[in-house]
């Protein structure tokens, strides 16, 4: 098959998610064409059957905000017709599902069938596409996607109550490369962290106020009271200098350490005992997943599309939404001891495994063919 796919190029969990599905196709024997504004920075190198095309956006005067869904629309028009594709995959709802409608139709008048299909990740349904400025056009391109999907049940109910749908929304999970995300042998990254044998917690996200970065501190000061620990904090974000500045108050300062944005997120994970995801939403829980694939337990909240992922008491604990307390007393319930710690580690690695992108492609696969041949 020949799929274009319409995506954010960052490091958010839709465009990662894109990205990665995109390559696993390509490795298939898929044609892939990744239709954006930059290069997704999961495509870090040549692969087979893999194309960018980059979308430009003309700068006049006239304009006070560059009209970029009308550049995207015509370069999804010229590459459908250029390569031939056979449907578009559109991943997070605003803008890109009205923009794969305006493009089918542009086709249409010219004798070209083009179907897309819509996956909703999270924000687009839970933030911003609720917004008055943007919901009549994200329900209206939902709707007119020839096929939807959610990440999560949790995200499936929200957009049925927040939107008037009338397509039914089907649930494909996230997924992880688990021959990417793999505990590695980084026993000399672990000893520069933690030369004492001190445990190491970790939390990555965007630290937007969504993620409760401050939460994630909370806890760790509480864990690091009982058990010597070190927290290494993954990502970057508007509420990074808020955060740092509450850790240079902390009389145990130097005990945090915060490295910003990685590409290479496995190699921290892979030296972690704990991973923290205390957020307000979650669509699913990208990051948990990650964690748990490198064999580290999760503590978070309770909310969203996280029970779908993180089995309390088994691969970790939730609680409610800013209750550190809680957190942290399950923090120290896993990381107290050797065997509690191995055990939790070994459940993490096994439901991670549920989600191994081998095992959710095909059903990806299977969609593609049922929305092709359905014109």
């Amino acid at each position: 098959m020949k799929i274009g796919i319409l995506c954010y190029p960052t490091f958010g969990g839709s465009g990662v998610v894109a990205t990665e599905l995109g390559k696993a196709l390509a490795e298939k024997g898929h044609s892939i064409h990744f239709i954006t504004y930059s290069q997704p920075v999961r495509l870090e190198h040549f692969q087979e059957n893999v194309f960018y095309h980059e979308v430009t956006v003309a700068d006049y005067p006239l304009f006070e905000f560059a009209p970029y869904e009308t550049a995207l629309t015509s370069k999804l028009v010229d590459v459908a017709r250029f390569e031939q594709l056979d449907l578009v995959h559109v991943h997070y709802a605003v803008p890109h599902a009205s923009v794969a409608y305006m493009a089918k139709q542009i086709l249409k008048e010219q004798g070209i069938h083009l179907p897309f299909i819509t996956t909703l990740h999270g924000t687009d349904i839970t933030l911003v596409g609720k917004n008055e400025s943007y919901s009549p056009v994200v329900t209206f391109g939902i709707n007119q996607s020839d096929a939807v999907t959610s990440v999560s049940e949790s995200l499936r109910a929200s957009t049925y109550q927040n939107f008037k749908i009338t397509k039914e929304i089907e649930v494909i999970p996230n997924f992880i490369d688990l021959q990417r995300f793999s505990k590695l042998k980084k026993e000399h990254f672990r000893r520069a962290i933690a030369p004492n044998n001190e445990r190491i917690i970790i939390h990555a996200s965007n630290f937007r106020p969504v993620k409760r970065v401050s939460d994630v501190v909370e806890v760790f000061k509480r864990i690091n009271q009982v058990i010597p620990s070190k927290l290494l904090m993954i990502g970057d974000g508007p509420d990074r200098s808020k955060v740092e500045k509450e850790c240079r108050e902390y009389v145990a300062c130097d005990s945090i350490r915060f490295l910003g944005k990685l590409e290479a997120v496995e190699e921290v994970l892979s030296v972690g005992d704990l991973f923290i995801l205390p957020s307000e939403s979650e669509s699913f829980g990208l990051a948990a997943l990650e964690a748990m694939a490198c064999q580290v337990p999760v503590i978070s909240s309770n909310t969203g599309g996280i029970p779908e992922l993180n089995v309390h008491g088994v691969t970790g604990f939730m609680s409610n939404v800013g209750d550190v307390d809680d957190m942290a007393k399950n923090a120290l319930s896993i990381l107290t001891t050797d065997a509690s710690l191995t055990v939790f580690k070994s459940n993490a690695l096994e439901q991670a495994r549920k989600f191994d992108i081998q095992r959710i492609m095909p059903l990806y696969e299977q969609l593609y063919l049922r929305v092709i041949s359905a014109k």
